[in-house]
């Protein structure tokens, strides 16, 4: 017995060391995946030599003589650095992300699937001018170099995931970098779910100054009267009852609704009268959904042959694509913010009840378009679907939206969208950038620019500053009474689209007397301007915040300060809010301690600082008022509608709402509003309290909302998400120019930060040299990687680095690319 008990101990001390070496020798070849820092390749295809420079950050510097050449080195980099990410981005685009992730994502693709994006994207390369298809071709010879590279000794060819996973990618096409920019596009619609909410809550039985309650439009708007949803779509008169058996269905395209209108963003530019430097400082802060690696990638890229000069870009790239999108050139410095015009509608279309592959036009019976779809799922059967479409667009999945439980039987939901347009001139911009000098090229030169619609800033060397809004703009008939806010009827003409409003047309400003252009988000226009953008603009507590930071400062502007109000971290909609929520506590009865925790909040400063715990408190008492005032009312369209709504909840507290939304349906006593904000102070206290301890005075803002930088898909896999997720605590909150969203409706981690400043840049036109720039992770997306997170501190901080465009004084590694 004993030699058998020694020869196991021997056998156990022989394996583990073994296995111990086996571990350590595949993460050293997994790790060597990353790219080395120097190396040279030979690339059929290129026009002359390329380098390929990186800095201590690992930003590289690509030059060359032609854009197409530049575009090469740039795709090269994005393999080098991010192909996971690409590899992610094109499958979605084609709605075959379950052939890498399994059945999870069956519902994802069948939505991705449906929208047929990649479709138009193949539809769109007709439309390419030449030098498009030039720097479209460019792009995927360098990224298809690398893939097909032979990798050095030990070492995986491919990143982890992708060995993880045991997938290898196909070759990388022309149409691959349009479907990422459409992917882009996708990320911020607008206005799809404001539709459907109106939809709903109509159905549910509000009345139309009860929708207004819930979906405000901004005070200085006066749309008309909506008409009567039930007459027009033929709805059922009888309002939902109360049994929601579709309320989950919905919860299978959260990924979905997770992508779709995430954006936001400040920008601003300021003349040269108001600054220390004589010359105009142009600043920008996308606000994006966070991920892991970031959704921008900085470059300097340089074309030296082509042009008068050497023209050079610098700033940030999408991964997938050759282009700079935000940043500076030689003379002009530019920063987009999302408009949010409404470029969709939603029709309903009516079924023939003889014949289900048809439904009604104006004109009469027509047959839906129909194509069968097969999904390849990893490791389960392939899964099959008819997407079909008609003459306005693709028709949803039944459950989206609630849309089979909201409209009648033999109806279906069509969408209509500028971003599936199969003439998608977009990426025309992009090689335009290297020759525009002045403030009026850039305004001219984004007329090819279609999707999604952008408020844009720029200034040049010249003293200029400028903007545009430039994107595709639906023009809908004046007896069109819905104007985008509901769904219509697809038989009705009436709602039909009328073109498009001309470029000359759409908003445009330049050297304005204030001398500043500033936009977030929030209306741009005046009551004078003719076109019909949207009603559903974003509250206007950032864009009265910047211009309350620039008017009432006596100084010139520096980029320093420009900096100082990225940073800010001052909530106007909660300092609005506070007082009000105060004086619903007085003279109801609380503990000693909530009555301490009460007196915090008086005396907080409204800043949504990391290292306090009244914004936490502030923002879980906000939360359950709004749960507990509304949630019984809306029932399964309470998830949809639910984020932190400030002139909502302002309207409530002052009494101006249609009705007593604070009364609890569920009982015979009407409750008051004080009652139910008192109700959900302690309820607030209670959550914290369970969350982070019982102890308020450990409780902080930034350890819940936690910047989440989620990788796909690792990030929710709990052995490994701390490999893979870039998380830093963050400051700010929904409502501050240091923006930081949280997804309020997941009870699992309410508070997160999960859309945030996806990126940074200040730009003096004095010194463009000095221009600074920083996102959210790191340059690169190998998790082995020095550069994986590296930035994620810095911004964290609302710190930058320079990417000056001179030659990399101390580089760490140069590529040299050459013709094959």
């Amino acid at each position: 017995m004993m030699r058998i008990v020694k020869g196991l101990i021997k056998l156990i001390l022989l394996l583990v060391p073994l296995a111990v070496m086996a571990l350590g020798a595949g993460m050293l070849w997994a790790s060597r995946s990353q790219a080395p820092s120097d190396g040279a390749m030979q690339i059929a295809g290129l026009g002359g030599e390329v380098t390929i420079t990186r800095d201590v950050n690992g930003v590289p510097h690509i030059k060359a003589a032609t854009r197409g050449d530049v575009a090469a080195g740039l795709g090269f980099a994005h393999a080098q650095d991010r192909l996971w990410q690409m590899e992610v981005s094109r499958m979605a685009g084609q709605g075959r992300l379950s052939e890498l992730f399994g059945g999870a994502t069956v519902s994802t693709d069948i939505w991705l699937r449906t929208m047929a994006i990649s479709e138009a994207a193949e539809a769109s390369l007709a439309v390419m001018d030449a030098d498009t298809m030039v720097m479209l071709e460019g792009y995927a010879r360098g990224v298809n170099a690398w893939i097909e590279r032979n990798p050095q000794v030990f070492s995986s060819r491919l990143p982890p995931e992708y060995v993880i996973l045991g997938y290898k990618p196909e070759p990388w096409r022309p149409v691959d970098t349009l479907t990422a920019i459409k992917m882009m596009s996708v990320s911020l619609a607008e206005n799809l779910g404001e539709e459907a909410l109106r939809l709903g809550f109509h159905r549910i039985g509000l009345s139309e100054a009860e929708i207004r309650d819930l979906l405000p439009y901004l005070d200085v708007d006066t749309p008309p009267e909506m008409p009567d949803l039930t007459a027009l779509l033929g709805l059922d008169p009888a309002p939902i009852g109360e049994p929601a058996t579709t309320a989950d269905a919905s919860a299978v395209f959260d990924d979905i609704d997770g992508v779709l209108a995430t954006g936001a963003s400040n920008n601003w530019v300021v003349s040269g009268e108001r600054t220390q430097s004589g010359l105009p400082i142009v600043a920008n802060d996308p606000h994006l959904g966070l991920m892991a690696p970031s959704i921008w990638y900085l470059a300097h890229l340089e074309v030296t042959g082509e042009f008068d000069e050497p023209r050079r870009l610098i700033g940030v790239s999408l991964p997938g694509t050759p282009f700079v999108l935000l940043g500076r050139g030689n003379d002009i410095a530019w920063g987009f913010t999302n408009t949010a015009t409404d470029a969709q509608d939603v029709f309903v279309e009516r079924v023939n009840p003889d014949n289900p592959d048809e439904y009604l036009t104006p004109t009469g019976w027509a047959p839906f378009g129909q194509k069968e779809e097969v999904i390849k799922v990893k490791g389960g059967e392939d899964q099959s679907f008819t997407r079909r479409w008609t003459r306005h667009g693709p028709v949803f999945p039944a459950t989206y939206k609630h849309f089979d439980r909201l409209l009648p039987q033999n109806t279906v939901a069509a969408l209509q969208w500028v971003a599936l347009a199969h003439d998608d001139t977009t990426a025309m911009v992009g090689p335009r950038l290297y020759s525009m000098r002045t403030v009026e090229d850039f305004q001219n030169g984004f007329d090819a620019f279609l999707t999604p619609m952008q408020s844009m800033v720029v200034a040049d060397r010249s003293g200029n500053i400028g903007f545009v809004a430039a994107g595709r703009v639906p023009r809908r008939d004046p007896a069109n009474r819905l104007m985008g806010r509901a769904p219509a009827p697809g038989w009705n003409a009436i709602y039909d689209w009328r073109g498009y409003a001309p470029y000359r047309d759409l908003p445009r400003q330049t050297n304005p007397d204030s001398g500043l252009i500033a936009t977030a988000n929030t209306k741009i226009v005046g009551p004078e301007y003719p076109l019909h953008l949207t009603f559903d603009w974003e509250e206007p507590y950032r864009q009265n915040r910047i211009e309350t930071l620039f008017n009432g400062s006596g100084e010139k502007h520096t980029p320093a300060m420009s900096r100082q109000m990225q940073a800010d971290i001052f909530s106007p909609a909660f300092a609005s809010l506070k007082p009000r929520m105060l004086k619903a506590l007085e003279g109801k009865s609380l503990s000693q301690d909530n009555q301490a925790l009460v007196a915090r909040l008086a005396s907080w400063d409204e800043t949504m600082a990391r290292d306090k715990m009244e914004p936490l408190l502030f923002m879980a008492w906000v939360r359950h008022t709004m749960m507990m005032t509304f949630e019984d009312d809306l029932g399964f369209m309470f998830r949809d509608w639910f984020k932190i709504r400030g002139k909502v909840v302002e309207r409530l507290l002052d009494g101006q709402t249609a009705r007593n939304w604070c009364d609890v349906k569920s009982t015979t006593d009407e409750e008051s509003c004080e009652q139910i904000v008192t109700d959900a102070f302690g309820a607030a206290v209670a959550e914290l309290s369970e969350r982070y301890g019982e102890d308020p005075g450990t409780w902080r803002w930034g350890q819940a909302h936690y910047a989440k930088g989620a990788h796909r898909p690792f990030g929710e896999v709990s052995l490994l998400r701390r490999f893979f997720n870039v998380e830093v605590e963050s400051g700010g909150g929904p409502f501050t120019l240091d923006r930081g969203r949280t997804q309020v409706q997941d009870d699992k981690d309410p508070y997160a930060n999960t859309n945030a400043a996806s990126y940074r840049g200040i730009f003096d036109m004095a010194d463009l040299d000095r221009s600074t720039y920083i996102q959210t992770t790191g340059q690169s997306g190998n998790v082995f990687s020095g550069h994986y997170n590296d930035f994620a501190p810095i911004w964290a901080d609302v710190n930058s680095i320079e990417i000056p465009a001179t030659d990399v004084a101390d580089p760490v590694g140069v590529w040299s690319l050459s013709p094959g």
